[in-house]
């Protein structure tokens, strides 16, 4: 599939992007390489491979949930800029 100057143009124009003759060119060229290459694998025999969602296999590294002393709320008040009600009070960031 090759891609045009008129698809480039059309892309361009949705991306908001001004593109000069020879960026065109070049894009063109560089897309409908992509194009073909990936048509080119879909060529290949997959019936054979299992479907994966990853390439390497995930573990998740997690740290025991071990149950702390936390700070003293009559620390805390020392060390916060305003407490209210048992709470530190922050500014407003929402409206």
């Amino acid at each position: 599939m090759k891609i045009d100057e008129n698809d480039i143009i059309k892309v361009a124009k949705l991306a908001r992007l001004d593109l000069t003759p020879d960026e065109k060119d070049e894009f063109s060229r560089q897309l409908s390489g992509i194009i073909e290459y990936v048509e080119k694998i879909n060529e290949l025999d997959t019936s054979s491979v299992e479907a994966a969602d990853h390439i390497v296999e995930l573990n998740n590294v997690v740290r025991k949930d071990i149950v702390e002393k936390s700070i003293d709320r009559d620390e805390l008040k020392k060390i916060a800029p305003d407490f209210a009600d048992g709470y530190i009070v922050v500014p407003k960031i929402i409206e």
